[in-house]
């Protein structure tokens, strides 16, 4: 059995990113923790606030109901601010994550890795798969945490195939689709989204698990633009365009290879 720790920016992350490889981990008895670096601050604010509720509140009770869909074993906020998009004012607001000192937010998190003794880290590709400035500060941050650590865990980056997600474009525009985007134009840091195939080491087939990730997304109600969008997609379009997890391992030669990349360092 393995401990697994997967690092992510806010919530909701978890279930789009990562929660089949989640649910697929606790299904093969592995234990499975998730880490969440912010709290959500500046996501969208729902009209169904109960009076004294905040979305701070909302959103770590929908991060719970998240976790029991998916068997989450444990569940852990290292009390950042979620800082806004490329360029807000909260970027550099006081405890803003992706301004936060990268050793004491490593800290914090290899606090975790030694509290589980884990095995195995997840965190983001070099600009959080699409440049928002608390995924992108998941990074460093997952690394410098796996350095600290009394035990090295082998490091994962979580990111999405900018080849996959192309095509399925192209296959929208064929069938005549009126709203779609480019994810090789500019994401919120100006990079386009993902990894190119050819730089990507492991993909992970959940396709068996497309429910769970659905009903693991609809916990996420609150951020009902997003999620509704992703939720409201066809059974088939949603197991097509969520139904495989893609993963970077630093060092290992390019090739991508269909497995499961949790195993722990020898």
């Amino acid at each position: 059995m393995a401990t697994i720790v997967f690092l992510h920016a806010h919530p909701d992350d978890e279930a789009s990113a990562t929660s089949g490889s989640m649910a697929r981990a606790v299904q093969r008895g592995d234990r499975v923790v998730v880490v969440f670096a912010t709290n959500g601050d500046h996501g969208e604010v729902p009209d169904d606030l109960h009076p004294g509720e905040t979305i701070v509140e909302r959103r770590r009770a929908e991060a719970e109901a998240s976790a029991q869909v998916i068997g989450t074993h444990r569940i852990v906020w290292l009390g950042y601010k979620d800082s806004g998009m490329t360029g807000w004012e909260m970027n550099t607001a006081p405890g803003a994550f992706c301004s936060a000192d990268l050793d004491e937010a490593a800290n914090r998190l290899a606090k975790v890795l030694d509290e589980e003794d884990a095995d195995v880290l997840v965190g983001y590709d070099w600009h959080g798969n699409y440049g928002h400035p608390d995924h992108v500060k998941v990074h460093p941050v997952a690394y410098r945490a796996a350095a600290l650590a009394r035990r090295r865990p082998k490091v994962l980056e979580s990111t999405m195939n900018r080849d996959a997600m192309v095509q399925m474009i192209r296959s929208a525009q064929d069938a005549g689709a009126l709203e779609v985007f480019d994810p090789e134009g500019p994401a919120d840091d100006g990079n386009p989204m993902g990894t190119p195939e050819k730089e990507i080491h492991w993909v992970v087939d959940v396709r068996d698990l497309a429910e769970v990730k659905r009903r693991a997304l609809l916990c996420h109600a609150s951020q009902a633009s997003d999620v509704g969008m992703l939720t409201g997609m066809p059974d088939e379009v949603f197991a097509a365009s969520f139904g495989m997890e893609h993963y970077r391992e630093h060092g290992r030669p390019n090739g991508m290879v269909a497995g499961w990349p949790f195993t722990p360092l020898p």
